[in-house]
């Protein structure tokens, strides 16, 4: 078996009747001599931003000199890039090698997600690192990232999303992704609305863990610098030196307002799927020189509020090419059709012709609405 057979068969391990639940998956890293515990972890959870401060902080320690580990997600290409070590990506072989190392201690039924967390763990010990930055999957309570102790908690920013499995307002998600605050670990926080704020207080009071920053203020400007920020307190905590934070001038986050030129355009990549972040998403871009002269593709999951975020975009935009991403939970033709009638919009089902259509029609192209479309975007641009 290959790589990504292997990967494509751990793959379907969701939905009712995959997960062991915190209690086993703690007893599964029991078994496999609590790899966890071999390196110091920084733990981020939060709505939206999350991807974006693991990426940064993981980067920042790197240059400082640490062999650090990094373990997002989702992907884009490839599956490897969920897991890193001072930015070079897992090699398939040694993944493989991770991944059947968790299976051979399997007595539940793992999901996706725990199997790959507790890979990324093994695969951090083999290896020896000095720092492990985990981003949580969902939430964070109920995270399999959650049963590790950390040396820092961070939570970027709370908002609506996952509320099927979350909860339906900001005051039960906050209380999900609070709930990585452990006993005496010093937290950093984002923006926090005042109900969002009081919630995580209180969590922090019961934990008798030490709040080192948090901004109750909304940020001006862009979400980008509130994330810039938090690294920036992240890696003081951690007694880093401040050269160190020369390199968050010039990393880029893939899928996160990344730039690809081609021969023609000028294509903008972000995975916006929720309105926080499609919010965040068209302040920034508002205040750039591609506003004026872009057409936008825009693709979304059925499982998303892409009602609200589709009428924030229409706002914006005067030509706008509605596509599909390539997973079976993407919203299609039926659940769109009170949109596409809307002058200016267009439906076409497959990306490659909507991306085709929008590098015609104008220099530059805004991609957005779903990691999934991103990565098959990137992944096409990039061949």
């Amino acid at each position: 078996m290959t790589f990504d057979e292997l990967f494509f068969e751990i793959s379907k391990r969701q939905g009712p009747g995959f997960g062991a639940g915190l209690c086993a998956f703690s007893q599964l890293l029991t078994r496999l001599k609590n790899p966890q515990n071999s390196f110091q972890i920084i733990h981020v959870a939060g709505t939206n931003g999350k991807g974006t401060v693991c990426t940064l902080l993981a980067h920042v320690l790197t240059r400082a000199g640490y062999q650090t580990g990094l373990f997002v997600s989702p992907h884009l290409i490839s599956p490897t890039e969920r897991i890193s070590i001072d930015g070079k990506n897992i090699l398939p072989r040694d993944f493989f090698h991770a991944i059947q190392t968790v299976l051979k201690q399997e007595k539940e039924t793992l999901n996706c997600f725990e199997i790959l967390t507790a890979a990324a763990l093994v695969y951090f010990a083999e290896q020896k690192v000095k720092y492990a930055v985990l981003e949580t999957g969902l939430g964070g309570r109920k995270d399999p990232t959650n049963v590790c102790v950390p040396c820092l908690s961070i939570i970027t920013s709370v908002g609506l999303d996952h509320t099927h499995l979350l909860g339906n307002t900001l005051t039960q998600i906050a209380a999900e992704k609070a709930g990585i605050i452990k006993p005496g670990i010093p937290v950093l926080c984002g923006y926090l609305s005042p109900g969002v704020a009081r919630v995580v207080a209180q969590r922090v009071r019961q934990q008798n863990a030490p709040l080192k920053k948090v901004c109750f203020q909304k940020p001006h400007g862009d979400a980008q610098r509130q994330n810039v920020q938090l690294v920036r307190y992240a890696a003081e905590q951690l007694g880093v030196e401040a050269d160190a934070l020369s390199c968050l001038e010039t990393v880029s986050v893939p899928g996160r307002f990344e730039i690809i030129k081609t021969k023609n355009n000028q294509l903008i990549l972000d995975g916006a799927h929720n309105p926080p972040a499609m919010e965040n998403l068209l302040t920034y871009f508002q205040s750039t020189p591609y506003a004026k002269e872009t057409v936008l593709v825009c693709g979304f999951m059925k499982d998303k509020d892409y009602k609200k975020m589709l009428n924030m975009l229409y706002a914006h935009f005067t030509r706008i090419l509605v596509t599909q991403p390539p997973s079976a939970r993407a919203a299609g033709e039926n659940e769109l059709a009170e949109f596409l009638t809307r002058p200016g919009v267009e439906f076409l089902p497959d990306y490659k012709d909507a991306l085709s259509r929008a590098c015609m029609l104008a220099p530059y192209v805004l991609c957005t609405g779903s990691f999934y479309l991103v990565g098959a975007v990137r992944r096409l641009v990039k061949k």
